[in-house]
């Protein structure tokens, strides 16, 4: 799922120019009488439409049935009332369109871009596979025995699965932890009537919206939208709103996931970090991409090129609607287990420590405004852009005063976001590697934990 900080990296993205002018473009929001918000904004530059539409779908709502929000958005293309899912795939492909469905954490999404051209054909795609679809059988067990595959595989690369492990250590039996393709046991036990009674749970109108941004007239597209949606009836969503976990630690832990085979060591050091409507989201986002955020920080500079231990070596949070996650990540020889730790530890010492000064910051706010290529200059991002709003909760707001709020932030207030955001003590390890190999090393870290890879789960 895309988001805040999905959003704030594509303003990173903007050139100079762009993060000095961008505003949000005009754009109209409506809600029809069965709940489903819509929005509707023109752009008459390129024949094109592009759609977003969006759930309170995710992964959070699997229970323990961990991978069914994935399965249950994918299964949407298997096929529909009209449509099998080879016409579906054949109609698209003949008229160059794209139709994707996804799940993430905590929505799942449609999206579709196609010509003007075409959209009566495509409009009548997207309804027919968003209000009725019919879950085939066949092509669910084919999709079914692929995921299984993809999950076994998965295990063989530690980068791939680094992440499931953290937020299972951190969030513990919290949703956040439910990791979003699900685990092996759980997997085969989703059937098709499992994936259809979530369908119906969560697919829900008054949780849901639609945006269509490109060349069309907002009137007639008005009169499309409610046509094809207006008359259809979900229950209301029943799922309660989810809570906020209590991610709090009271020592230094280690959580040891071995594997046999392994010649590197890969690592997440961290601990509990701020959620997606956080006001100093922008602050974090600036003293971080001094950290770790950018192939110059502070981070990547010790451990890769000062010293040689890494590839690459970075800092990030992970945020969520009502919690997130601060992580350093780096990989290293198994040889150099507890020397790139220690680096990373003290780089992060550092940063209490001694702090930014003026030139830093300057530094990090002009490359946070401008150091990045475009990335709202498509109807499609914008599209998303316009989804993410209704599911994370802001307005247009935040993205227009994106450069003031950079802008703003000073030295003194970079003392205060440190402090507060980036944890110093009772971190959280994770590592993936050779465990004989690195055990007695790793204790000092903290009070160890073990796993297997090849074990079931996270």
């Amino acid at each position: 799922m895309k988001t805040i900080l999905t959003l704030i990296t594509a303003l990173l993205f903007a050139g100079t120019s762009q993060a000095q002018t961008f505003k949000v473009p005009p754009y109209q929001k409506l809600k029809l009488k069965n709940g489903l918000t819509v929005y509707l904004m023109e752009q008459r530059e390129v024949p094109l439409i592009n759609v977003s539409v969006v759930f309170d779908a995710g992964a959070v709502q699997d229970g323990n049935r961990y991978g069914l929000a994935n399965m249950t958005a994918e299964a949407l293309l298997f096929g529909s009332a009209k449509y099998t899912k080879a016409q579906l795939e054949e109609k698209a492909e003949y008229v160059g369109a794209s139709i994707e469905t996804y799940a993430g954490k905590e929505v799942a999404k449609l999206s579709a871009s196609f010509a003007v051209k075409d959209q009566d054909l495509l409009f009548d795609i997207i309804q027919d596979v968003v209000t009725k679809p019919t879950f085939d059988q066949g092509e669910f067990d084919k999709y079914k025995q692929r995921q299984l595959l993809q999950l076994t595989q998965q295990k063989e690369s530690p980068r791939a699965v680094v992440n499931s492990y953290f937020n299972r250590f951190v969030y513990d039996a919290h949703p956040y932890a439910n990791p979003i393709t699900g685990t092996p046991s759980a997997v085969s036990a989703i059937t098709t009537s499992d994936v259809r009674q979530f369908y119906l749970k969560n697919y829900t109108t008054d949780r849901a919206a639609i945006a269509i941004v490109g060349d069309f007239n907002s009137a007639d597209m008005k009169k499309r939208i409610t046509s094809l949606f207006g008359n259809w009836k979900t229950a209301a969503a029943t799922t309660p709103k989810l809570p906020e976990p209590q991610v709090t630690f009271d020592k230094n832990r280690v959580l040891l996931i071995n594997k046999d085979d392994a010649r590197e060591t890969t690592f997440l050091i961290g601990g509990k970090g701020i959620t997606q409507n956080n006001p100093d989201f922008i602050p974090v986002t600036v003293v971080n991409t001094i950290l770790g955020g950018r192939f110059t920080s502070w981070l990547n500079d010790a451990l890769r090129v000062n010293s040689g231990l890494t590839y690459g070596a970075g800092s990030r949070f992970g945020t969520y609607r009502n919690s997130g996650t601060f992580a350093i990540s780096t990989f290293t020889k198994v040889s150099t287990t507890t020397e790139a730790i220690d680096l990373a530890l003290h780089v992060l010492d550092s940063l209490h420590r001694t702090g930014i000064d003026e030139k830093v910051l300057e530094s990090a706010k002009n490359y946070v405004k401008a150091d990045f290529p475009p990335r709202y200059e498509s109807a499609s991002e914008l599209a998303n852009l316009l989804t993410d709003m209704f599911s994370l909760g802001f307005d247009e707001s935040f993205i227009n005063n994106f450069q003031k709020n950079v802008d703003g932030l000073t030295v003194a207030k970079t003392r205060q976001i440190i402090d507060q955001y980036f944890p110093k003590n009772n971190l959280q390890f994770v590592l993936i590697g050779k465990a004989d190999a690195i055990r007695e090393k790793v204790k000092k870290y903290g009070t160890i934990t073990e796993k297997e890879i090849k074990a079931e789960g996270f």
